[in-house]
């Protein structure tokens, strides 16, 4: 195996051009290797310049794709980042954490990937460099399928990207036990209130369908209404999008039952700590 470890961008896509694993963390890479052998290039991007750290402009906020969740934990940002920062903790043990970058967990593009549904619930944008040129994309449009994404050869990501906005985030997980664990579903919300009434919501689920989804027509209905009133709209709320499976983790219809609790507890949980207008 040759490890190749850039300095620069531009060294780090040459690199890539002839092939070859990004390496970052490691924390999914290396556990999917299972027995088998290690890839014959890897390409280590953690230390190129400009990857990691969190930024902000007139526009909103850029998070670094090496950036790891320790780093997203331990930065002073808004509370539209609660939801984002309580799925970081979620996100395997310490020492993961530590090492684990945002960019990894979206190219690995699990179903259960902890930081998906809050990244998705914050409108999020995915910088990609590669041998076309620079690009942005809606992470919904970039996570393609389990596994797959919109990344094509020589590709590699250099960040994501948050508008600016108000709203306060929520997040919640349910697995088998409380740490070290893949989610049977989980939930991420952002709201804001007016007056005592929701004046937007933004919900997305996790662990529940191929990829993780926003609930555009539940989000709609929610407008208007009171905390009170959230707990029957979810209940009754048609969930499209929303195909849990049967594994070892859980049946399918009792993830579809404790998703809706999920969302009704995620929501309430935004709107008690919310700014009022």
């Amino acid at each position: 195996m040759t490890l190749h470890r850039p300095e620069t961008l531009t060294d780090a896509l040459a690199l890539l051009s002839a092939g070859g694993v990004v390496l970052a963390g490691g924390t999914d890479v290396y556990p999917a290797l299972r027995d088998g052998p290690p890839p014959a290039r890897m390409i280590d991007v953690s230390g190129v310049a400009g990857l990691r750290g969190i930024t902000r402009d007139a526009d909103g906020w850029r998070i670094g794709a090496a950036t790891t969740w320790t780093d997203i934990l331990r930065a002073e940002l808004p509370p539209l980042f609660d939801g984002l920062k309580q799925a970081a903790r979620e996100v395997g043990s310490v020492q993961i954490q530590n090492a684990g970058t945002i960019a990894g967990n979206i190219c690995n593009a699990s179903p259960a990937a902890d930081g998906v549904p809050a990244l998705l619930t914050l409108d999020a944008e995915v910088a990609v460099a590669g041998p076309g040129g620079p690009r942005r994309l809606p992470l919904a449009v970039f996570l393609k399928g389990p596994r797959q994404t919109d990344l094509g050869p020589g590709d590699l990501v250099t960040a994501l990207h948050i508008p600016e906005a108000a709203g306060q985030g929520a997040f919640l997980k349910l697995g088998a036990r409380k740490y070290l664990v893949i989610s049977i579903a989980m939930v991420a919300a952002v709201v804001e209130m007016q007056g005592g009434t929701l004046s937007r919501a933004a919900i997305s689920v996790g662990a529940c369908s191929p990829v993780a989804r926003r609930l555009p027509g539940l989000e709609a209905a929610l407008f208007g209404r009171r905390p009170q009133d959230i707990a029957a709209l979810v209940e009754a709320a048609p969930l499209p999008g929303l195909a849990p499976i049967t594994d070892v983790r859980a049946t399918s219809d009792y993830r579809m039952d404790a998703v809706r609790t999920l969302i009704t507890r995620t929501l309430l949980q935004a709107t008690e700590t919310a700014h009022v207008a």
